[in-house]
């Protein structure tokens, strides 16, 4: 059986909910990512900030970056699956929230994501279409 576990990039980043966006990009460019997952002071995740939420809901909105925190802009909640899970039920949750990235967790902790990348590169073309299908269909 395929797994969670399989599909995912380990070692997954997070950024607290209390730090800024200018740092929260900063780490993304140190570790070569587009997303991390936001804990809060409690240390569950929040919500997940991306480089494009950064940009298209910070920076082009006139916003100073190091004045606004990651908790302040990941905002929802964040999906999650347990690395232990099989593989399609991963993928059937990001297919039904449309979303293109999901944080793995083992025993409530964060061990890796699975992203739109992951898919692309571990899945047959045929369930990668329908996937994608799925998350860019018109609402």
């Amino acid at each position: 059986m395929t797994t969670a576990r399989d599909l995912m990039t380990a070692g997954v980043r997070c950024v607290p909910a209390s730090e800024t966006l200018d740092r929260a990009a900063q780490l993304m460019r140190d570790h070569e990512v587009g997303a991390l997952p936001v804990k809060g002071s409690d240390g569950t995740l929040t919500g997940i900030v991306t480089d494009r939420d950064i940009v298209v809901k910070a920076l082009a909105s006139g916003k100073d970056a190091s004045k606004i925190t990651a908790g302040e802009l990941a905002g929802g909640g964040v999906h999650t699956v347990d690395a232990g899970a099989e593989a399609a039920l991963a993928v059937r949750a990001m297919s039904e929230a449309r979303i293109r990235r999901i944080v793995v967790v083992e025993d409530g902790l964060p061990v890796g994501m699975i992203t739109e990348a992951d898919l692309a590169r571990k899945l047959t073309a045929e369930a990668f279409a329908t996937f994608a299908g799925r998350v860019y269909a018109a609402h």
